[in-house]
């Protein structure tokens, strides 16, 4: 739905991260309260570990948000590299679950966590991105309905694979937080393929145990 650039903030001579809706001009309204939806999320997060929205506006119907420009890539390249340290995995983990637990406390269901959605600074700390999907626990409307299956299939816990979206809600970014952690400590997903594939799997199996992938992996971290 979005597109980022890299823009410079004439006021404050600094730079950020401009978000626009793609062919905005075509936008439909669920499209805009979408974009706005998680802009809205984001305004209510100041958390180190969330990336910060500076301002939101329209400029010739143009809608748009700036935020943090975060330079050190994603968790996709951490997950790519090989031999993975799960004590690191773990260390790195408990920042990211920090920062979803303070958006939980604020009322806020991320629901469509994976390491693309996770930023690095230039330090490697994580920075959650990426509030599209979210969903406001203190809201009675939702902008999907009942079936609809949204998010990123190797991520979604069993709830949302089955498009129950009124049982989501902070276990169900935990799960997808799991699922990460053992992608780090193993460089595999629980379990891969196409929607069609891995949806059926989270439904009616268990992934392969921690420690059959990584034996380095802590006992503690497969019990986790």
């Amino acid at each position: 739905m979005g597109v980022v650039f890299e823009a410079r903030q004439l006021s404050l001579n600094r730079r950020v991260a401009l978000k626009m809706i793609k062919s905005s001009q075509l936008a439909g309204e669920e499209d805009l309260r979408r974009f706005r939806t998680e802009a809205e999320s984001v305004a209510k997060l100041d958390h180190p570990g969330i990336v910060p929205i500076y301002e939101v506006g329209e400029i010739e119907g143009q809608h748009f948000f700036s935020m943090g420009l975060i330079r050190g890539g994603s968790l996709i390249e951490v997950v790519k590299k090989k031999s993975p340290d799960p004590k690191s995995a773990a260390r790195l983990m408990l920042k990211i679950a920090e920062a979803i637990q303070f958006a939980h406390s604020q009322g806020i269901i991320h629901r469509d966590l994976k390491p693309g959605n996770i930023l690095l600074d230039s330090q490697g700390n994580p920075k959650v991105a990426d509030f599209g999907l979210a969903k406001h626990l203190d809201e009675e409307s939702d902008l999907t309905e009942s079936g609809q299956i949204m998010g990123t299939p190797a991520y979604m816990p069993p709830e949302q694979a089955r498009g129950e979206l009124e049982s989501i809600g902070p276990a169900s970014d935990q799960y997808s937080l799991g699922v990460m952690l053992y992608e780090l400590c193993t460089g595999m997903r629980p379990f891969s393929g196409a929607a069609h594939v891995v949806i059926p799997k989270i439904l009616s199996e268990d992934p392969p145990s921690l420690r059959s992938l990584n034996p380095k992996a802590p006992r503690d971290l497969e019990a986790i």
